[in-house]
């Protein structure tokens, strides 16, 4: 089996995480995992790219996605849906993994509704995700908004002395 895994949209804190976990779990059932560049732009122009357990190997640290991400429009519309499956079904890929927010998963939905077997994997700072408690990223821009707001309330409450 072939897999792919794309990143669409806003990247969150977690991707590059998620997409390890993806690889990662393709290689232990032998299956052959490809990553998508650049979203569903990728998708649509077949930007593909074999990975590996090496690839894979230390994106944990890294902020951001490493296949990169973009918006696409072209995925609102039934054209660009078609297209998307049809360049998944000539490359040989059987399921795809799209990790992103709510556009990226109304994308997943469309290609769903059109026979491709999918994944989406959420992954939004906004955690706006329907029937999702909290979605990969949230949690982080929680904590880094938090931990900004309790540095401003100890500098906002220094004196400060003049002459």
């Amino acid at each position: 089996m072939r897999v792919a895994v794309l990143t669409s949209g806003g990247d969150a804190p977690g991707m590059n995480a998620a997409i390890r976990a993806v690889v990662r779990s393709a290689l232990e059932r032998g299956w052959r995992p490809v990553g998508v560049l650049n979203g569903y732009e990728g998708l649509l122009d077949r930007a593909f790219r074999e990975l590996n357990d090496r690839e894979v190997g230390g994106l944990m640290q890294r902020g951001g996605t490493f296949l990169g991400s973009a918006r696409c429009p072209e995925m609102l519309t039934p054209e660009g849906q078609s297209r998307a499956v049809t360049s998944l079904r000539e490359t040989g890929i059987d399921a795809l993994v799209v990790i992103g927010g709510n556009g990226s998963q109304a994308g997943a939905h469309a290609l769903s509704s059109r026979g491709v077997k999918v994944v989406g994997v959420a992954s939004t700072i906004d955690n706006d995700l329907v029937g999702c408690d909290v979605t990969i990223g949230a949690t982080t821009a929680l904590d880094v908004a938090l931990e900004a707001i309790d540095r401003l309330k100890v500098t906002a409450s220094a004196r400060f002395w003049s002459r």
